[in-house]
């Protein structure tokens, strides 16, 4: 290993439970995994620029990249309010690309208000397509618990979708989001 490679493992290995520790405050875990990554990765690509104690240069690195994430995923909550708001009767017209997204961002807005445990369980078998057997595996519990557990969040994602219809609330897209 060459100099170069040793500092930056050195750095990493002894900063990034910091770095991430500061991003996690302010994000999700995986928006705090994907900071942290991306501020060392900016890191080695900046190695001869970094300062003796690089720990605060690490935790500005890491705010930014979350701000830039911050904005980008702004810009994609206005774009959905515009196409909802450019078509303010999807109910009547035909289904088209706008209504999935509509539709899709309600299931997500659902979603969100469950427990990590249930969007766990649904996510398992809906989206990832396992098997209550394979998932029951994954979660670590019997087939017969993961039964239970997966009626049980069925159930609550229902209740929420209807919740949102009764309010005649618009969806919202902000899943795993960084904490403001």
């Amino acid at each position: 290993m060459g100099v170069d490679e040793t500092r930056f493992t050195e750095i990493y290995m002894r900063l990034y439970s910091r770095v991430w520790s500061f991003a996690r405050r302010r994000a999700s875990d995986s928006g705090a995994h994907d900071a942290t990554d991306e501020a060392f990765l900016i890191a080695w690509q900046k190695l001869h620029q970094l300062p003796e104690d690089p720990l605060p240069w690490l935790l500005v690195a890491a705010r930014n990249v979350l701000s830039e994430n911050r904005r980008r995923d702004d810009r994609q909550d206005a774009l959905v309010e515009r196409i909802v708001a450019s078509s303010p009767n999807l109910a009547s017209a035909e289904p088209g690309a706008e209504h999935a997204v509509v539709e899709r961002l309600a299931v997500l807005g659902a979603m969100e208000s469950l427990s990590a445990r249930d969007r766990e369980t649904l996510m398992l078998t809906a989206w990832d397509g396992l098997s209550h057997a394979q998932a029951a595996e994954v979660m670590g519990c019997s087939i017969s618990a993961f039964g239970v557990r997966h009626h049980r969040a069925r159930r609550r994602l229902e209740a929420a979708l209807s919740a949102q219809d009764r309010g005649n609330a618009r969806p919202t897209i902000r899943i795993e989001r960084d904490a403001r």
